[in-house]
């Protein structure tokens, strides 16, 4: 049943965007309440590529010739965790804080906005499922 195993992906797609959201948002979060922490390196969390490369892949990889190779990409998106990165302090200026107040802000905003979006896809999903549960009434 090709339709179910789809919408069952799609499901579990939403399921791993929403996960991925609110990591991100915990970074921020963080960010934000350590912005007047002096010497405080602002991180960043991005996982758009690695998601990205997980859905776009076509089956050809390179092939590892040992079990302990690391795997160029995820074989599938259940496996993108996302990159944490630090941003410290090379000017030596003030307190030694990264954090900007303001692009967090923005970060913020951006985030829960695609949150949401993922939120409603997923409602809509479960919608269709419902209509169909019901007989289409």
């Amino acid at each position: 049943m090709p339709g179910i195993q789809q919408f069952d992906t799609t499901m579990r797609l939403l399921h791993k965007v929403l996960d991925l959201r609110s990591k991100n948002q915990e970074v921020i979060g963080s960010n934000i309440a350590n912005a007047e922490t002096p010497g405080y390196a602002a991180q960043s969390f991005s996982f758009e590529e690695q998601l990205h490369s997980a859905l776009t892949d076509s089956g050809l990889r390179p092939a590892t010739t040992h079990p302990a190779h690391i795997p160029p990409a995820p074989p599938s998106f259940e496996q993108v965790n996302g990159t944490l990165t630090v941003t410290r302090d090379t000017a030596g200026l003030g307190d030694r804080n990264t954090v900007s107040v303001d692009q967090e802000m923005v970060k913020l905003s951006e985030n829960e906005i695609l949150y949401e979006a993922a939120v409603t896809m997923l409602n809509k999903k479960l919608s269709m499922l419902k209509y169909a549960a019901n007989g289409g009434a």
